[in-house]
C-alpha cells in the first residue's frame, strides 16, 4: 500500500475478543487512519476456562462484576507483551491501543449495548493511550452499534485490485457482511448467527470447543423443519442497516437432536441467513471474501458458494490476515478516533450522520 506523505502514521494495536468468547486477538499496524495500512503482526491466546466461563456469567446483563471487568482487562497484558516481543516492539513505540472488550449484551433496539473492558486500567499498566468504548457514540447517534469493520474493509478494498462490487464476510460469533459498490458506497449488516451457536452446540455436547472444518455438521442430517423456523424470525425480513446479539435466535432449538443432525441444521442457518444477506445487496458480488474464524469451516464455506451461486474465498487469498482484521480494525479506528475521523456511518449502523468513536484515556502519569 502507498505511504501517505500527508498524514502521520501511527503505531497502533488493536485488540479483539469476539462474541464466540474463545479468547483475545491482537494485532500490530502502521497507518494514518486513512488509505495507508501496513499490517506489522498478530497475536492470539485462548481464553482459560475459568475466564471464559466467567464471561458467559455476564452475558445479558446490562451490569456485570468489576472483579470480571478487572481480569478480562488484564489479561489483555500478556497477549499484547507476546506481540511486541515477536515483532521487537516496546511500549514506547506504540501511540495508541485499541480495545473492543467484551460484548455481554447488545440491544440495539432499545439503545443498549454494553463492551466489557477498563480502558483506564489497561492504560494505567501500559503507558499507552487507549480509545475504547466504540460503539457508544452511534447508538447516541441513532446508529445499532454494529457492525464497526465496514470502514477498515473500505480501505483494504481501496487498495486492492478487485473487480466491484465486494462482499467481505465476517463469520465470527455473528456474521456480518460489508458490500462495497463500483462507486465505493458501502452498506453493512449483520447477517445472522455465525459460530457461536455451532461453538455452544458442540462444546455442551463434546470435549471439543468447535466444529473443525465442519467434520461433524457434514456427517448429519438438516432438518428442514427447524430451519424454516428459523428462517421465519422476524430479523430476516428487515432493512439494513441492521444488527445482532449473539443470543438473539436462542428460541430455535436444536435440543433432542444427535450431535451431527445439530451441527448440521445449526450450520445450515449461518448458510441460509448468509444468502439472504447477499439477497439483500443491491447489487450481486463479484465474489465473497470470508474473515473470521468461519472461513476455516470448508463445509460452511462450500456450502455459502453452493446456495449464493457466487465464489467463495478467504481473504488470506488477498495476503490478509483473516485471524487478524478485527483486530487490526480497532487499531484502524482508534487512530481515525484520534484524528476525529468517522468510524460508522448511514448505510453501516444506521445512524443519523457519519460518527466519531471511541473514549480516549491517557495514563494519568502522562496527563499532566
Amino acid at each position: 500500500m502507498n505511504k501517505s506523505s500527508e498524514n502521520k502514521t501511527y503505531s497502533a494495536i488493536g485488540c479483539m475478543s469476539g462474541t464466540a468468547m474463545d479468547g483475545i486477538d491482537v494485532a500490530l499496524i502502521e497507518t494514518d487512519g486513512r488509505s495507508f495500512i501496513n499490517r506489522i503482526g498478530f497475536e492470539t491466546v485462548r481464553h482459560s476456562d475459568e475466564l471464559r466461563l466467567a464471561l458467559r456469567t455476564c452475558l445479558n446483563q446490562e451490569t456485570y462484576d468489576p472483579m470480571i471487568e478487572s481480569q478480562f482487562t488484564l489479561a489483555h497484558i500478556p497477549v499484547i507483551e507476546k506481540l511486541l516481543n515477536k515483532t521487537g516492539k516496546a511500549y514506547t513505540d506504540i501511540d495508541v491501543i485499541g480495545m473492543h472488550g467484551q460484548t455481554t449484551h447488545h440491544d440495539p433496539d432499545n439503545g443498549i449495548t454494553v463492551q466489557m473492558g477498563n480502558g483506564e486500567l489497561l492504560a494505567q499498566e501500559t503507558n499507552v493511550d487507549v480509545v475504547y468504548d466504540f460503539r457508544k457514540n452511534d447508538m447516541q447517534n441513532g446508529g445499532q452499534g454494529a457492525p464497526f469493520l465496514p470502514v477498515y474493509h473500505r480501505a483494504l478494498i481501496n487498495n486492492a485490485a478487485l473487480s466491484l462490487p465486494i462482499a467481505v464476510l465476517n463469520l465470527g460469533g455473528v456474521g456480518n457482511i460489508t458490500w462495497i459498490s463500483t462507486d465505493d458506497d458501502m452498506i453493512a449488516f449483520d447477517t445472522g448467527p455465525a459460530n457461536a451457536m455451532i461453538d455452544d452446540w458442540v462444546q455442551s455436547n463434546t470435549d471439543q470447543t468447535f466444529d473443525k472444518n465442519g467434520d461433524i455438521a457434514k456427517q448429519g442430517n438438516i432438518h428442514d423443519d427447524i430451519l424454516a423456523a428459523f428462517l421465519s424470525h422476524s430479523y430476516f425480513g428487515q432493512p439494513y442497516p441492521k444488527s445482532l446479539d449473539r443470543n438473539d435466535f436462542h428460541d430455535v432449538s436444536v435440543d433432542g437432536l444427535s450431535l451431527e443432525d445439530g451441527a448440521a441444521t445449526l450450520t445450515e442457518m449461518t448458510v441460509q441467513s448468509v444468502a439472504k444477506g447477499i439477497e439483500l445487496c443491491p447489487q450481486k458480488p463479484t465474489a465473497i471474501y470470508v474473515t473470521g474464524g468461519g472461513r476455516h469451516n470448508s463445509y460452511m464455506m462450500q456450502r455459502i458458494a453452493e446456495v449464493t451461486g457466487i465464489t467463495t474465498m478467504s481473504v488470506d487469498i488477498l495476503g490478509w490476515n483473516g485471524d487478524a482484521m478485527e483486530a487490526e480494525g480497532f487499531a484502524y479506528m482508534a487512530v481515525r478516533s484520534l484524528l476525529g475521523e468517522p468510524i460508522s456511518f448511514p448505510t453501516t449502523t444506521g445512524c443519523q450522520t457519519p460518527t466519531i468513536g471511541g473514549a480516549h484515556i491517557k495514563p494519568k502519569r502522562q496527563a499532566a
